[in-house]
């Protein structure tokens, strides 16, 4: 075939300026048009809030679905800069509506939740909606702006003075973007609720307005962390939590981040490991997750040799045999997190793996050592089954 039959020059390149291509190529952003994408537009707005609290600027975030079929995100912070008031702290509220990247880079990144697929923030929201409306509170002035489908209509207005501080950010999914714009409570009161399982500091609502007279309210904040997140799992599977959960917190400036591990051995038989990089799940595991099996492996079979439970020529017991019946979280906080491929399902970095397994085997060693009649039920239990294997 010849140039002269497929002709391919400059006027066959489509330039698609601003949020256009969010619009064109919706699934690009935010993976789905079906309503898997469509909570994705509410978690790229809930992001911001979120880490508002978790930066220590806010106490709570408050997400609602209104009866109109919108979704209204609001927090008491400081209030996003507003450019119109000349105010130069920080990218301002058109900018973080309107461009890709527009954020600030926190000091200790480990601390912001990555709920949007590719940090690039409310952007494609605004783009995706039908139309949005962002109030913010700042500096004892009120300011409004209202877009259609990512189109500022005006510049930020002053709606009059306020004693209050805050953003809030209400939208309506675009009918013709998305497949449904019916989120669904359950799902985001899901995420929310494991958010803030792993930021002890969250504090997060969700309500629904939507049902005629039925308006349901859900409020989350667990001071106990991933310990609390392992009595949940627990208890959601119909077990009692009978016994103390073992947990930790361990800085290691080696990976530039923070581990947490809770873990607990029950009665009921099979494995239930979760683990987490920056708040968001890695369902495919990595090297946190074999880094904890390496940890736990190794503290409790130095706790079995030191006190000759199994005989010289016996092998060590294995993580199979020793995760059974376990339950655990691990989570992560990393400054620069690595990831094997695009999705973040799988945690990279060889020094993430040997900075857990030290911190657990470390943590978990003590534990077992301070607490000798339940470490013995525990190991008894351990060395029952692998022999029954």
């Amino acid at each position: 075939m010849s140039d002269n039959d497929n002709p391919y020059d400059a006027s066959l390149i489509e330039v698609l300026e601003g949020l256009e291509a969010v619009r064109k190529r919706p699934g690009m952003y935010v993976g789905s048009t079906s309503q898997r994408g469509l909570h994705q537009i509410v978690f790229d707005v809930a992001e911001r809030a979120v880490n508002e609290v978790l930066a220590g600027r806010a106490s709570a975030v408050e997400v609602t679905l209104t009866s109109d079929g919108g979704v209204r995100v609001a927090d008491d912070g400081p209030g996003v800069p507003v450019e119109a008031a000349g105010d130069t702290s920080g990218p301002g509220l058109e900018a973080l509506l309107t461009r890709m990247h527009p954020g600030v880079a926190e000091p200790g990144g480990r601390h912001a939740v990555a709920m949007s697929l590719f940090g690039i923030g409310p952007c494609v929201t605004n783009a995706l909606s039908s139309r949005l409306t962002a109030e913010v509170r700042r500096d004892g002035v009120h300011w409004v702006q209202e877009y259609a489908r990512g189109v500022a209509l005006a510049p930020p207005t002053s709606a009059g003075p306020t004693t209050r501080s805050g953003t809030t950010i209400a939208f309506w999914p675009d009918t013709d973007i998305f497949e449904t714009t019916e989120c669904s409570f359950a799902v985001l009161a899901e995420r929310f609720r494991e958010l803030a399982f792993l930021n002890r500091d969250l504090d997060i609502a969700l309500t629904d307005e939507r049902p005629s007279g039925r308006s349901r309210s859900v409020r989350y904040r667990f001071p106990g962390g991933a310990r609390d997140f392992v009595a949940f799992l627990d208890a959601q599977a119909g077990e009692s939590v009978d016994q103390d959960v073992i947990g930790f917190e361990h800085e290691d400036p080696q990976i530039a981040g923070t581990v947490e591990v809770a873990l607990r051995w029950r009665d009921a038989p099979g494995e239930r490991l979760q683990g987490y990089a920056n708040s968001e799940p890695t369902p495919h595991g990595g090297t946190h997750m074999a880094g904890f099996r390496d940890g736990a492996a190794a503290s409790v079979n130095a706790y079995v040799r030191e006190r000759g439970l199994l005989a010289e020529a016996a092998p060590d017991l294995s993580i199979d045999q020793i995760g059974h019946r376990l339950t655990a979280v691990v989570s992560v906080k990393l400054d620069r997190p690595e990831f094997s491929g695009s999705t973040r399902g799988v945690l990279d970095g060889a020094a993430v793996r040997t900075s857990v397994a030290d911190a657990v085997r470390e943590h978990l060693g003590t534990w077992l050592e301070r607490h000798p009649e339940q470490a013995s039920a525990i190991v008894g239990r351990i060395i029952q089954g692998a022999r029954q294997d």
